[in-house]
């Protein structure tokens, strides 16, 4: 915990002292980003060492669907698609596979064995049942007059029981093959088939997405709707709850089985001609399964009372299969990734491994040994229950940001036996190469890699009993070396304008730590801290400037700025502002004279770095303009003009623009009039006009000019 508080801790203040940061990862996120060898990774960032995994047979096949146990110890597995015959397949005890029979058809998707060791399988989609003797001989057993057969099951009394599709039919048939519907649903499949040891009948349906219970005359009953569109495996708990594997959006199309089952088309190439080159052979690839479903999958819990509950979900992965370890915990084969996860409570899951095929499809228990088959490609694996005697965990490339010094890598383990080894590489490349360094151990808890911009590394699990060595946190102090901060580019910003008031100290007078939501890691990295783009909006203030600039530091480290102003012929520049924290500020334009200006703006972060090693950078405006001086009203005369008054004066200003001249008879309200040129665009400015004399008393005009910074002057004349 100690160790835990000090990384939050660092990572809460990196913004005010870049001193040593770590990279941590903790969490299943963290490690699902890297490379699991023969390693297991619970949901709550436990790694340990994985199942033994061994593959078996590779009976060269795209897809073996289901798998069963025969009476004698054999696993039968059986798939597609082919263009003719599909195959069913043998593995012995010792591991020998053979192939045993063969039926008509593309696809076998369901397998069952009778009492007597007879091997059942269903056939699409020309949806047929055939019976195959213990010779391998195959006949047609029942044809219910359906496309797919999706699932076989024998209730106790030896009736077996075919799901099949595309009319949504549970049939039940007699050990004589005679048979008929005996559950007809508003479904367009039934997708998957379970019986648990009382005989209860459960299926779960597509596109409905529906979990059934059937009663002893096979009318239905639902006691689950999923969200999701299809029930693809179904298995039966001993304690009388039913597991369900549902996969898919709702409005995601057809079956996801169902595309994979055209099988390859092979085309002829054209005989050769005399004397050309001979064609290479041309291998066949398997059909390609989508990469995702949308919607992901989940696993509902059908508890022995009718109560459900969902107790798993993910995002990508595919349920295809269900079954029980020797614990009685439930095993799940997925897809597109070839993952076996375990479940091991309602909060709880463990990817036990991933295996070289890209879905585990079906499951078959012989004794204590647990058969997975694959499909894209089928193969057989046994997956033990056993350790593996080694395994390692690669974590994902780490980028320090800049060139770093590495430190010490701290880990949380926990005894079960065994070893844990750690290792570390290191490089300036994004991704490790040959370029990068060679794998290190550590020496004495210290990371040997050299300093780079990346780093990567490695745990090896060895050894032990039991649960064997695990791993649960691994925490890696790193130090960036400071790079100088950049001031980009500064301006004036307009005169008579004034920003916010500068913002507080970034060192609050009580410390504060903020914690991440439960379950979730803390960042780890600093992104850079803001530079400057944008600013707050500016407020009306006579006499006011201000400068804004844009700065970045790319260790992401807090900048302090001081400003200085200089004019255009003085030498030296003068102290405006400094502990500046904002990329922004105002100053009163009054106190200087006129003329042009240039501020400078000095960026340091030494206050996010150790003494004496705070870098800084500077930028320097272009020159800007001053102007306290109103323009000045020059020959102002009137002289009356029959009815009206003939007005004339000149505006000068000797630093900006003359912008406006306005008047006012006898104190009424200001109008704007025109300069002789119609322009306001001069410094000076000529002004000539007639303007209505009202009544026949005494007229006072006033007239009021304003430069380009607001300055303005008044002046009179009164005609008698």
């Amino acid at each position: 915990m100690y160790k835990s508080a000090l990384v939050f801790l660092s990572l809460a203040l990196t913004a005010l002292a870049v001193d040593t940061r770590y990279w941590s990862q903790d969490a299943q996120s963290d490690f699902e980003k890297g490379n699991l060898k023969k390693v297991a990774l619970r949901s709550d960032g436990r790694l340990s060492l994985s199942p033994a995994v061994k593959e078996l047979a590779d009976p060269s096949i795209p897809y073996l669907w289901t798998a069963v146990t025969g009476s004698n110890g054999a696993v039968y597995a059986a798939g597609g698609p082919s263009t003719n015959k599909s195959a069913i397949f043998e593995l012995s005890r010792g591991g020998q596979s053979k192939k045993f029979a063969e039926i008509e058809g593309m696809n076998i998707f369901a397998l069952a064995i009778d009492r007597v060791g007879r091997i059942y399988a269903g056939s699409s989609p020309d949806g047929k049942i055939y019976r195959v003797s213990a010779a391998g001989v195959a006949e047609v057993f029942y044809d219910p007059k359906a496309k797919y057969i999706w699932g076989l099951a024998f209730l106790p009394n030896g009736d077996l029981l075919a799901a099949t599709g595309d009319k949504g039919e549970l049939h039940r048939i007699t050990p004589n093959g005679s048979g008929k519907v005996w559950m007809k649903l508003d479904e367009d499949h039934v997708r998957s088939l379970a019986v648990d040891a009382k005989g209860v009948v459960y299926v779960g349906t597509e596109p409905g997405g529906l979990i059934i219970k059937a009663d002893d005359q096979g009318n239905p009953f639902v006691v689950y709707q999923s969200a999701k569109r299809e029930v693809t495996a179904l298995v039966a708990a001993k304690n009388g709850s039913i597991y369900a594997g549902v996969i898919g959006q709702k409005t995601s199309g057809q079956s996801q089985l169902i595309p994979m089952m055209q099988p390859p088309v092979v085309t002829a190439a054209p005989p050769p001609q005399q004397g050309a080159p001979q064609p290479r052979p041309v291998n066949v690839a398997a059909p390609i399964v989508p990469n995702m479903v949308p919607g992901g999958s989940e696993i509902i819990r059908i508890d022995a009372d009718g109560a459900p509950m969902r107790i798993w979900t993910a995002p990508t992965d595919l349920v295809y299969a269900l079954a029980f370890d020797a614990s009685d915990r439930l095993l799940v084969g997925t897809g597109n990734k070839g993952n076996l996860y375990r479940i091991d409570s309602p909060s709880q899951s463990t990817l036990l491994t991933s295996l070289s095929s890209t879905q585990i499809t079906a499951f078959a228990k012989e004794g204590a040994r647990l058969i997975a088959v694959t499909g894209n490609i089928g193969k057989f694996f046994e997956v033990g229950s056993g350790l593996e005697a080694q395994g390692s965990f690669e974590s994902e490339v780490f980028d320090g940001g800049s060139f770093t010094q590495w430190g010490r890598l701290h880990s949380k383990e926990i005894a079960g036996g065994g070893t844990i080894r750690f290792e570390t590489r290191s490089g300036n490349l994004d991704r490790p190469t040959q370029m990068w360094s060679s794998w290190a151990a550590l020496k004495d808890g210290r990371i040997a890699s050299p300093s780079a911009r990346f780093l990567q590394w490695r745990a090896v699990l060895s050894g032990g009993q039991q649960d064997g060595p695990m791993v649960s946190q691994v925490d890696v102090a790193y130090l960036p070396k400071n790079v100088a901060p950049r001031v980009d580019m500064v301006e004036a910003t307009p005169a008579n304008y004034r920003f916010p008031a500068p913002s507080s100290t970034i060192i609050p007078s009580v410390m504060t730590l903020t914690l991440p939501p439960i379950g979730k890691a803390q960042a780890t990295t600093s992104t850079l801290t803001s530079d400057g783009s944008t600013s707050p909006a500016l407020t009306y203030a006579k006499g006011m400037i201000g400068a804004r600039w844009l700065a970045m530091d790319e260790n992401g480290d807090a900048l302090e700025f001081s400003l200085e102003i200089k004019g255009e012929n003085e030498q030296g520049w003068k102290p405006l502002k400094d502990k500046i924290k904002d990329r922004y500020y105002s100053f009163d334009a009054t106190a200087f004279g006129d003329g042009k200006y240039q501020v400078r703006v000095t960026a340091s972060d030494s206050i996010s770095n150790p003494l004496n090693q705070g870098l800084s950078a500077r930028g320097v405006s272009a020159p800007f303009l001053i102007d306290n001086t109103a323009p000045k009203i020059l020959d102002l005369g009137a002289t009356p003009a029959g009815g009206r008054v003939n007005l004339r004066f000149k505006a000068s200003d000797a630093g900006s623009v003359v912008t406006k001249a306005e008047i006012s008879l006898n104190g009424n309200d200001w109008r704007l009039i025109d300069p002789t040129v119609r322009l306001a665009d001069s410094k000076d400015l000529d002004f000539q006009l007639l303007v209505d004399r009202p009544g026949t008393g005494e007229l006072t005009i006033a007239v009021r000019v304003t430069d380009e910074f607001e300055n303005q002057s008044v002046e009179k004349v009164t005609i008698r």
